[in-house]
């Protein structure tokens, strides 16, 4: 983006009113928990810390529909404590969460509030040198699931950059990981470093997304090769052992409490014949293809503004499995890959091409055809996963 149109955009004027509360009970929130865990204090929630580091200061925020104090966005808050806000950085799914999957998010101006909201999911992934020389802090509050391809963490690792890059600080107001309880999957291999798998962590990483941020800072993983003047405000009444309901979608994609126990075990699906259910109101809840036709659940994918835009196997019947009311185990599962591998019909149209870069390693494709059982596969994460998990010791906030 070029400065004038950047300047232009910021400061345009624009008619400011409260931004309406991210909603819990309509189809964006349907099935996720809108009450927040007797006693759980989310860093956001703390404002008697957050606000004398805000006062004077400029302010830009990294936020979406999940960033929420209580019920009442953090932008609404900040704002009604006379906090300076310049603008919003967006992820992936927008500032309001609406987005669908991997779609294109443009820079725009938040009708409500008036403020500038500036892409980070669209033709750039990291703030510019022009937005960096206004402000003096970024504060980052979204809320994670806890797998190593989800890109919110994508971001924060690009902010955390800029921030580097150009002697800004950070402050991240942190919350629980809904799968911060077990670390499992195999490490990435650094060929496969991309958008989606930035880190050399394993499928599921066990970490809150400020514990993330300081093993990103600790082992030197930002590209620059600079540390980021960070700042976590950690959870109060959290420990990783403790379960946790996300109060609203983290993701469009992602409706209930079971579709995020189950997410990390079922996303690399996506890079198969087989539908994780997008296009449904099931979402990584069933599987099934339309090759599958000896079993019996059914599902027909369809399009849906703003959740699944052109899903796979769209508008075709599907044969599969529901797993709704299965137990979600603490482990990356890969017995669902094993089954499915060996149900499918047709083997070579089984994996899609991009499989290797979401699992982070080529060896994982090779062991499925290869007809490796699961504990093997697993005995060969383990030098690396156990490598992981000691050095994921030195980060925990929440032990």
């Amino acid at each position: 983006m070029s400065k004038i149109k950047f300047l232009t955009l910021l400061f345009c004027c624009a008619s400011c009113s409260s931004l309406p509360h991210p909603q819990t009970s309509s189809p964006q929130g349907e099935g996720v928990s809108a009450n927040w865990q007797t006693g759980v204090r989310v860093g956001a929630q703390q404002l008697d810390i957050l606000l004398p580091q805000l006062k004077g200061k400029k302010i830009a925020l990294v936020v979406n529909n999940s960033s929420l104090v209580g019920k009442t966005h953090l932008v609404d808050t900040l704002k009604s404590k006379g906090i300076n806000i310049q603008f919003v950085f967006a992820p992936e799914h927008g500032f309001r969460g609406d987005a669908a999957d991997g779609e294109h998010v443009r820079d725009s101006r938040d009708s409500k509030t008036g403020i500038a909201i500036f892409s980070l999911h669209g033709t750039t992934k990291e703030p510019t040198a022009d937005q960096m020389a206004i402000v003096d802090i970024i504060v980052f509050d979204i809320q994670d699931v806890g797998a190593s391809f989800f890109t919110y963490i994508s971001t924060m690792h690009y902010v955390m950059k800029a921030c580097a890059e150009n002697g800004k600080s950070m402050i991240i107001l942190d919350r629980p990981n809904p799968n911060g309880n077990y670390a499992d999957g195999p490490v990435r291999e650094p060929e496969f470093k991309y958008f989606l798998r930035m880190h050399p962590l394993p499928i599921v990483h066990g970490l809150t997304v400020g514990e993330l941020a300081h093993m990103i800072n600790g082992e030197g993983w930002l590209e620059s090769g600079k540390k980021c003047a960070l700042t976590v405000i950690p959870i109060k009444n959290w420990s990783h052992q403790d379960e946790y309901s996300s109060p609203v979608r983290p993701s469009p994609n992602l409706p209930n409490d079971q579709a995020i126990k189950l997410y990390p075990s079922l996303c690399l699906f996506e890079q198969t014949d087989i539908s994780v259910g997008r296009g449904t109101t099931m979402q990584f809840q069933i599987l099934g293809s339309p090759a599958l036709t000896d079993m019996k659940f059914q599902f027909t994918p369809v399009s849906m503004k703003g959740i699944s835009n052109t899903p796979p196997h769209e508008n075709k019947l599907c044969y599969g499995e529901d797993l709704r009311s299965v137990k979600a185990e603490r482990k990356f599962d890969l017995s669902y890959l094993l089954k499915y591998y060996k149900l499918h019909p047709n083997k070579e149209q089984f994996f899609l091409k991009y499989f290797d870069n979401l699992a982070g390693t080529k060896e994982l494709r090779q062991q499925i055809i290869n007809g490796q059982t699961e504990e093997q596969i697993r005995a060969s994460w383990e030098p690396g996963l156990s490598q992981y998990k000691e050095m994921r010791k030195k980060y925990l906030l929440y032990p």
